[in-house]
C-alpha cells in the first residue's frame, strides 16, 4: 500500500516564543528530524510551512503554505497528496521523536482495516475539572488516554472527514465525528510534543540519553 506523510509546521511558536519547528535539535533542525523519520516510514511527505517560510525540501518532499488553523492546514497539505495513495499519516513536526515503528504501527493497523490508528499513552496523572479557581469534579483515568502523533488514515476517510471544512485540534475527531473507526496503538514516552521553550531542553536531553529515535 502507498503511504504519504503531511507533517504540520505551519506554527507560528507563540507560546513556544519562536518558530520552534527551526529550532536546532542536536544538530538538525526540529522539522529536519520530524521530516527524516517520515521520509524513512512512507512514500513521500508533503510539509506544510507558515506563509512565506524559507525551507529547502530534500527528496520526496513537496511543500505547501499553511492556512489559518492547523485543519486549514491539513488540508493545505492532502490537495498535494495523489489520489492514488490508500494510506495518508499526519504529523506534528512539533513531535520530532516519533519513531519509525511508532510509524509503522499506525500504517500497519490501517492496512489492518481501521479508518484511522493513533499512538497513545496513559494518563498517569489524577485529573480534575475546575472551574472559577475550585476542583468542582475528579474524573476517572481508566479509560483515558493521552494521544499523539504520527496518526494514519485510510485516505478516502480522511479526505471525507476534511470535505466540510471541519476544524479541531486532531485529525482523528474529525475522523470520529464522521462515523470511522480509530485504532489506538501504544504511544511512545519519548514521542514529546515542543511546545514551550523548556519542552526543547527535554528534548536534547533525551537525545543525550540515547533515547532518540
Amino acid at each position: 500500500m502507498v503511504a504519504w506523510t503531511i507533517v504540520v509546521a505551519g506554527g507560528s511558536g507563540d507560546r513556544f516564543g519562536a518558530a520552534k519547528q527551526f529550532a536546532r535539535l542536536g544538530g538538525p533542525t526540529v522539522l529536519d528530524r520530524a521530516v527524516g523519520v517520515a521520509r524513512e516510514a512512507c512514500d513521500a511527505v508533503v510539509v506544510v510551512l507558515p506563509a512565506g517560510a524559507e525551507w529547502k525540501p530534500p527528496d520526496r518532499v513537496q511543500t505547501a503554505a499553511g492556512g489559518a488553523t492547523r485543519s486549514d492546514s491539513v488540508r493545505a497539505g492532502l490537495a498535494l497528496v495523489p489520489d492514488e495513495v490508500d494510506i495518508i499519516v499526519v504529523h506534528d513536526a512539533a513531535r520530532p521523536l516519533a519513531s519509525r515503528a511508532l510509524f509503522a504501527a499506525v500504517i500497519g493497523a490501517v492496512a489492518a482495516g481501521a479508518d484511522a490508528a493513533v499512538p497513545a499513552v496513559a494518563v498517569v496523572d489524577t485529573v480534575k475539572r475546575i472551574a472559577a479557581g475550585r476542583v468542582v469534579e475528579t474524573i476517572p483515568r481508566a479509560d483515558l488516554v493521552l494521544v499523539q502523533t504520527p496518526q494514519a488514515f485510510r485516505a478516502a476517510r480522511l479526505r471525507a472527514a476534511h470535505a466540510y471544512g471541519g476544524v479541531d485540534t486532531d485529525d482523528a475527531a474529525l475522523v470520529e465525528a464522521a462515523g470511522g473507526t480509530v485504532a489506538v496503538v501504544p504511544g511512545e514516552s519519548r514521542n514529546v510534543k515542543l511546545t514551550v521553550a523548556a519542552d526543547l531542553e527535554l528534548a536534547r536531553a533525551l537525545l543525550d540519553t540515547g533515547a532518540s529515535p
